[in-house]
């Protein structure tokens, strides 16, 4: 579907710094924003209901190749601390 907006040209320049901020087409950006819009209607006011989102949403076990978190957070804590610095 298409749809021409008339937008003021103050929210046309800030959409388009964030999209170029983030390297995306202002199209993308402004289809992302709108995809969102759901969520936002209805956040989650428990940590329950925030769990349930992330599972809904693929985050809870999108990573099956870390079988044990807290090990893996270790790791990364170590590779942190020793990283050498700039």
């Amino acid at each position: 579907m298409n749809i021409n907006l008339e937008l003021p040209s103050e929210l046309e320049d800030q959409l388009y710094t964030e999209a170029s901020r983030l390297k995306l087409p202002l199209t993308e950006y402004i289809l992302r924003i709108l995809s969102v819009r759901p969520f936002l209607e209805n956040l989650p006011q428990t940590g329950a209901e925030l769990v349930t989102y992330w599972e809904n949403t693929g985050v809870i076990n999108s990573r099956p190749d870390i079988t044990d978190s807290q090990e893996y957070a270790r790791e990364l804590r170590c590779e942190a601390e020793n990283r050498k610095r700039a």
